[in-house]
């Protein structure tokens, strides 16, 4: 498996701060660096920055927002990031949810599968690097009755540059298998991923004639090692608001796709009553019903031979990139985290080349 991390990169204390923290988890050995945007920090100006930090490590937007961009600003942006950094940028896109699409950027959220589907076209269109006409649902290029002809961007695309596509749902599971180069993705139970998310991906790619090894799986959890069993009690218990958010205040009362992802895998009832009470205000009450199982189950929590052998289980359910959020309170044991994570990865690759 390869092993990245996703980094917001206003999410320090100091700016500074999450620029040493790239150039030292290449040192590590990182392969990916995701930089998100959510509703911080913008993640195409950070990109640019850290490329110039780095050497190796591969950069990927996790996740440039439908809706913030027009199509042609994101491969405007793709094209940028990949040949200022000798390409090393993936692109990743993400739909994001009706609050962040709507409340903050004021872009309606209405059909974000069809949209999806016709920002790739665009940008892979503009990536080809010939003049630009396209006619969608959504997006007509050039726009219709005016005096604009189809153009083609002044700059070429100096290498490949491959589409990962943030999904939840099965509507956009399907359509990343069809035609995207990597799923990005969270909320993730190996015992239950089959049903929840292999098969819809799988009927994508079948769609597009492909099979799972075109398709780089990059899967996200918290990684942290407890030194002992009364710790790691601490420790989810600990964790457990940060859950309840997920299910309760991650979008709205009616759009939650974190919610509907967690529902899939066995917990609906749970995830339901979770976010009526994160939603009436109830928060502490919400987390009171977060259960440990929930909380293990999807993420890389325990002792370093749990840690260990949760890996092999990410690995053998189809996880290509393993996608670690290191735990700790300063940067310098983020770094610790990290480190011994990537150090079991590649431990369970040599075992397994064995």
């Amino acid at each position: 498996m390869r092993t990245a991390t996703t980094i917001e990169a206003s999410g320090g204390a100091h700016w500074s701060q999450q620029a040493d923290f790239v150039v030292e988890a290449e040192k590590l050995g990182l392969d990916v660096c995701w930089v998100a945007e959510a509703w911080g920090s913008d993640a195409p100006s950070a990109l640019g920055y850290y490329a110039a930090l780095t050497d190796r490590m591969l950069l990927g937007s996790g996740v440039i927002q439908l809706g913030t961009r027009t199509p042609t600003a994101v491969a405007q942006t793709a094209i940028t990031l990949s040949n200022l950094s000798g390409g090393r940028f993936l692109l990743g896109l993400g739909a994001s949810g009706p609050q962040v699409i709507e409340g903050l950027h004021g872009v309606p959220f209405a059909r974000p599968l069809r949209r999806m589907r016709e920002t790739v076209e665009i940008v892979r269109r503009v990536v080809e690097g010939g003049r630009l006409a396209y006619s969608g649902e959504e997006f007509t290029l050039p726009l219709p009755g005016g005096e604009a002809v189809p153009m083609r961007l002044s700059m070429r695309a100096e290498h490949e540059i491959p589409v990962y596509l943030a999904a939840l749902s099965p509507a956009m599971l399907r359509l990343t298998g069809e035609v995207a180069d990597g799923w990005l993705g969270t909320s993730f139970v190996p015992e239950g991923a089959a049903d929840a998310y292999f098969a819809h991906l799988d009927e994508g790619l079948a769609r597009s004639g492909r099979t799972r090894a075109d398709l780089d799986v990059c899967q996200g959890a918290e990684v942290a090692f407890a030194a002992d069993e009364e710790a790691l009690g601490a420790m989810v218990a600990g964790r457990r608001k940060e859950l309840a958010f997920s299910l309760g205040g991650m979008g709205s009362a009616s759009t939650n796709f974190y919610n509907n992802a967690y529902s899939r895998q066995g917990w609906a009832e749970v995830a339901a009553e979770v976010r009526d009470r994160w939603q009436s205000g109830d928060r502490d009450g919400a987390a009171a019903l977060v259960t440990d199982e929930m909380v293990l189950g999807t993420t890389l929590i325990g002792t370093e031979a749990m840690v260990r052998d949760r890996l092999a289980v990410w690995h053998d359910a189809g996880v290509d990139t393993v996608r670690l959020y290191p735990a700790g309170e300063t940067p310098e044991e983020r770094l610790n985290t990290l480190g011994r994570a990537i150090e079991l990865v590649r431990d369970l690759d040599r075992a397994d080349g064995a």
